[in-house]
Formats: structure tokens, sequence, C-alpha cells
């Protein structure tokens, strides 16, 4: 069978290595006689899954020992309100940086909630570029942004320095770089990205955010909540916990995020001077704040989109349709997406190039 690689923006491509260890696990779990989707949440079996699941995260992030570490349902879209919810009182006022569609609706639920400052925006650009704000009110709850932006490809490549909490949606861009974990304190991400499959969202929740808001918080959407159950209040997706922890294991295996910070960097950059030096195909972002996970292309002839994402297919490029606001190609390159990958890429532009161009 052809080889084929997947440069959807999620779910995402994951490591061979992990599709191996999961398989297994569907079909008998630790000699059990059991399949790991039939198993109770605290079987003997299974509390080690998650214990290790959330030392993984401790080590690979090196979280200061007053993090605490949790496995959620609902997607980062639920966290777009549990966060205003434990973090930001009625008469309160937090700062949001709307950098696209994920940040613009993580807003849209804050309002709902308190006072909400959108301190910039790059709408008026299609989102093609960071803002840069130094001017952050002291007087907010938080701050809160989108380190990577998956639809239009740009990243934080510096955070804003502020005395201010900073609450960060690292869906698509979490453990693919280190940075300073003290800098924040709230992190959540959706795990279909860069950590396993749909279903699991982590959190990293430092302990003295919560705790401050006067409103009663439904039992489900509290963090202390899961944070004294250590995330077993209600039943977890045991499978995609497995397979996410899994992916941190080889990515432990790999180096770290360290290690795997060089290897990503590496494979984006020899895909921008593709894009860059081929006059076929022109980036989507500024330069300057271009994501290492996502990269949206267009083409500067018009008439060839579909005809280029046959012909991709063709050879085994799969999912590298741009998001429909933008238009033309995106190609996600997380963590386990294979160096491979990339030249196949770059191997099958130049060929399209030297047909069209």
């Amino acid at each position: 069978m052809k080889e084929v690689f997947n440069f959807s923006a999620g779910p995402a491509v994951l490591p061979k290595e992990v599709f191996e260890s999961s398989a297994a696990a569907v079909k008998n779990f630790k000699d059990t006689g059991l399949s790991i989707l039939e198993m109770s949440h605290r079987s003997q079996e299974i509390m080690p899954v998650m214990d290790e699941a959330m030392a993984l995260v401790t080590e690979l992030l090196n979280l200061p020992e007053n993090y605490k570490v949790l496995f959620l349902q609902g997607g980062a879209s639920t966290q777009f309100l549990m966060v205003p919810y434990n973090l930001l009182d009625s008469q309160a006022k937090a700062a949001y940086i709307e950098t696209g569609t994920w940040s613009k609706k993580a807003i849209k639920e804050a309002k709902l909630f308190g006072n909400v400052e959108v301190l910039a925006s790059s709408a008026e650009s299609t989102f093609s570029y960071i803002p840069k704000v130094t001017d952050i009110p002291g007087d907010a709850s938080y701050l809160h942004i989108t380190s990577n932006n998956t639809i239009y490809g740009t990243q934080y490549h510096n955070f804003p320095e502020t005395s201010v909490p900073m609450v960060a949606d690292m869906s698509s861009d979490i453990f693919s770089r280190t940075f300073d974990v003290s800098k924040f304190g709230l992190i959540y991400a959706g795990a279909q990205k860069n950590m396993g499959p749909a279903g699991i969202t982590l959190a990293i929740v430092r302990e003295d955010m919560l705790g401050k808001v006067k409103r009663e918080i439904p039992t489900m959407l509290n963090y202390q909540t899961h944070i004294d159950k250590v995330s077993m209040f209600n039943t977890p997706p045991v499978f995609s916990l497995f397979v996410a922890k899994e992916t941190l294991k080889w990515l432990k295996n790999k180096g770290g995020v360290a290690a795997i910070q060089k290897i990503n960097e590496a494979k984006a950059n020899r895909l921008y001077e593709e894009i860059d030096s081929n006059p076929l195909y022109k980036g989507a972002a500024v330069k300057e704040d271009r994501s290492f996970m996502n990269v949206p292309f267009v083409m500067t002839k018009e008439g060839l989109d579909a005809e280029f994402l046959q012909f991709a297919l063709e050879r085994g490029l799969s999912g590298l349709k741009g998001h429909r606001s933008i238009g033309g190609f995106r190609a996600s390159i997380y963590n386990a997406m294979p160096e491979e990958g990339v030249t196949a890429l770059i191997d099958c532009m130049r060929e399209f190039a030297k047909l069209k161009g």
C-alpha cells in the first residue's frame, strides 16, 4: 500500500508507533483479555494510564509544583467558556487579543460572564499577522491569547510581557516548542492536533488562579472539581487518554520538546523556502509571524487549486485543502509529520510548477 502523508489541520497525523500500541490495547490491554475500550476507568489497569499521562505532561513542559494537570472533555470550545466562568467575575474585566477564528469564539463566550476588552485584532487583514500589544490594562483578571492560529498560519514567537496572568489556547502548538510555563496562569489545548485523537482536552491550571470569583460554578464546569478528583470526576474518554499518553511517551523518546522543536523549525523553514522561491506559490501570513505548525499558501495563477489538490492526492499527500475563509492550501506539519512528508510535498510543488508555471 502506498504511503500517505496526512497534512490535515486536525484530527491530525499521529506517530506510527502510537497506532501500533493503541491497536494492541484495543485488542487485549495488558494481557487482561479485555479491550481498553471496555474497561473501567477506575480499574487497577487504567488508573496508572492517567497517572503516567499527567506525569509526562509535567516532565515534558517542566511544570512548576503549583500547576495542576487536567484531562477534560468538550474540546477547546468548552474551555472558551470554562475560563471566564472560573476566572472572570461579573463586574471584572478580561483582556483578549483577536488573532483568528478561535480567539473570536473565545471572546464571544467570555462576554457572557464579564467585561471583555479586545486589545487588538488583525481581522482587517484576514488575520495575516499577530498584533503587537504593549498597553495591557493592569486591572484585567487575565490576558487571553491563542498561541497558534491553525486557519491563518500565524504564531506567537514572543509572548506578551505583562504582569497580568496570561491564559493561552495552545491547541495547535502545545508540545511543539519550549516556553516558560510560569508566564501563564492557565493553558488549554484540544488533543487532536499535536497530542492525540479528538475526545480529550488538556488543561494546565496554576493553583492561585482559582477561587476568586463570587459566582456559583456548575460542578462539571469547575476546574477545582477536576483537580480534587484527579480528572476522574466522571468517566474520562479512556481510549483517547491512552493514545495521548502514548503520543507523549513517543515525544519523550524522541528527545522531548526541545528536540522536536529543532525538527519542527527545520521542516517549516524548508517548506517556506520553497513557497518564497517558487513563483507559482505565495504564503498567506506575514513572514515574521509565520507558524511552524500550519503553513497556508495560495497559487499566484487562478484556476489551478482543484487540479493541484488532485495532483497531490495522487502522490499520497492528503488534507492540503485550505480553510474556506482564505482558500488555497494549508500544510499542517505537527510533531508527528515526518521530514519525508515535507520532502514529498516540496517535490510535488516543484513538479506541478514545472507543468503549470
